[in-house]
């Protein structure tokens, strides 16, 4: 995936016209491991840690799609987020119970964020 290896020499990641992968394995997958933090969609409207953003919250941002496709080596989710054949970002140990990732679940993670509405 072009934008794994960007992020990994450092570039910035392109923007994407459509996301390839499938929304409802998307939700599947966030509602597994991201709602323990985060408030996905409908699933969990009054969930998630108070100052973890929503998706909805997320999606407003200018670069809502960069910070999804590179959220695993954002803080604080490279100690617990693992992306099976990629290194580790760090050493330390996770904060939260681990869980790894591929990167079609990646990709469907960011099918069911573009078809979620803003939070305004």
């Amino acid at each position: 995936m072009l934008i794994v290896a960007l992020l990994l020499a450092g570039g910035p990641a392109p923007q994407m016209a459509q996301a390839a992968g499938d929304p409802e394995k998307g939700r599947a997958i966030a509602i597994e491991h991201c709602a323990r933090c985060h408030v996905v969609g409908d699933h969990n409207p009054m969930g998630g840690i108070g100052s973890t953003p929503s998706f909805q919250v997320l999606r407003t941002m200018k670069d809502w799609r960069d910070r999804f496709e590179s959220f695993y080596a954002r803080r604080p989710h490279p100690v617990h987020v693992r992306i099976a054949g990629l290194p580790s970002f760090t050493q330390l140990p996770p904060n939260a119970a681990p869980f790894t990732l591929t990167l079609g679940d990646l990709d469907h993670i960011l099918a069911l964020v573009e078809g979620m509405a803003p939070a305004w």
